[in-house]
């Protein structure tokens, strides 16, 4: 195919399974893939975004690395979805909560996703929109969580373009917090419309790193053993 490979990836046509996990650390990708995957390799190391593909219980699935931000997974997973055939992403990240109903390690599953971003305008919309899910991954990750033993929460959140929110008066997450929305990451807007737009599946799956609510917050090693549920959920529907 002519367009790969990309300026960002430089994997071969068919290096990629139907379904990519993607955090949005690298080092998260290679911990998936050493510790979930049987015979993984690596298809992807352009500016140490790493992407492998391998088995997972007898399926091929592949994680690859998503970075930081819109902008970023916008990157990735448009060529993803429009130059290598990938089918599904499946974003698994932290978020920080924003309401009451969630604590510290829930796992979210976003429904559709609010956002700060300009990023709609790349699709010609001039005001705000919520892009959705897709609901058969959403329904799949539910099922799997209540196997798992793992309550996956469905709902709203929002995605924004600032880690610190400044400026004065009040926030968008305040904003958001009203509308019901659940807690605040930063890809999950620009990964949907992507796939929207290309008619494929992406879903959210989101852990609750910490609270601006309450100001609890996990650690780094927290981080890394939490985080483990939510990987086994997405690899149990890809």
């Amino acid at each position: 195919m002519a367009n790969i490979p990309t300026p960002h990836i430089n994997a071969k046509l068919g290096d990629f399974a139907p379904t990519v996990l993607m955090p949005g650390d690298p080092l998260r990708s290679k911990y998936i893939a050493e510790h979930y995957l049987e015979y993984p390799v690596l298809v992807n190391n352009v500016r140490g975004v790493q992407g492998y593909t391998g088995l997972y219980c007898g399926k091929r699935v592949s994680v690859m690395a998503s970075g930081m931000g819109m902008p970023s997974i916008g990157i990735y997973s448009y060529e993803l979805f429009n130059f290598y055939g990938v089918e599904n992403i499946i974003r698994v990240g932290s978020a920080g909560s924003i309401s009451e109903k969630l604590g510290l390690r829930d796992i979210v599953a976003g429904m559709s996703a609010y956002t700060t971003s300009n990023y709609g305008y790349s699709y010609g919309f001039s005001g705000a929109m919520a892009p959705c899910c897709s609901y058969s991954l959403l329904n799949k990750a539910v099922e799997a969580g209540k196997r798992l033993g793992q309550a996956v929460v469905p709902g709203p959140v929002l995605s924004s373009d600032v880690f610190y929110e400044t400026g004065g008066g009040e926030t968008a997450s305040e904003k958001a917090k009203k509308l019901g929305v659940l807690c605040v990451e930063m890809e999950a807007y620009a990964l949907y419309l992507n796939a929207a737009a290309a008619g494929k599946n992406a879903l959210a799956l989101l852990t609750i790193s910490d609270s601006m609510l309450t100001g609890e917050a996990l650690s780094a090693e927290e981080r890394q053993n939490s985080f483990t549920k939510m990987m086994e959920i997405a690899l149990e529907i890809a």
